[in-house]
């Protein structure tokens, strides 16, 4: 099974309100990024992600299971663009900051590393179990 990294601002979309939504989840909605979308696509039911704070906080805090795949974002005017819909699964214990993501050995080629405005992309097993480690899981 693939992971992912999903990107919100607190102040837009924070974990506490993605834990609050429950097991019925959420819709992960508004990309408008065509590589995004590419990994939106490809994303399959019980795959899991990290939820990370960006520009307020800038770290990872949680990790959520997609609940439903692809399907029509219906606040895209256009129609090009699609959405998932996730479930939050468990907070990590310690949030895993940007500086230390930037910090640790294995992790220098992690697309959030790289680039940073994606705002939903895939991390590799070794990446998943590097920060799942630093966040205390």
């Amino acid at each position: 099974m693939a992971h992912w990294l999903y990107k919100s601002e607190p102040s837009v979309w924070s974990w506490d309100q993605q834990v609050a939504e429950g097991a019925k989840g959420t819709h992960w909605n508004g990309v408008r990024n065509h590589v995004a979308k590419q990994n939106l696509m490809a994303m399959k039911l019980g795959e899991q992600g990290f939820f990370y704070h960006s520009n307020e906080g800038k770290a990872v805090v949680g990790i959520v299971e997609v609940i439903r795949e692809y399907y029509p974002d219906h606040t895209d005017e256009t129609g090009k663009f699609g959405m998932v819909d996730i479930k939050a699964v468990k907070a990590l214990p310690k949030p895993v900051t940007l500086d230390d993501i930037k910090k640790e050995p294995g992790l220098e080629k992690m697309i959030l590393v790289n680039n940073s405005r994606l705002s939903v992309q895939p991390v590799t097993d070794e990446e998943w179990a590097i920060v799942c480690r630093m966040g205390g899981l």
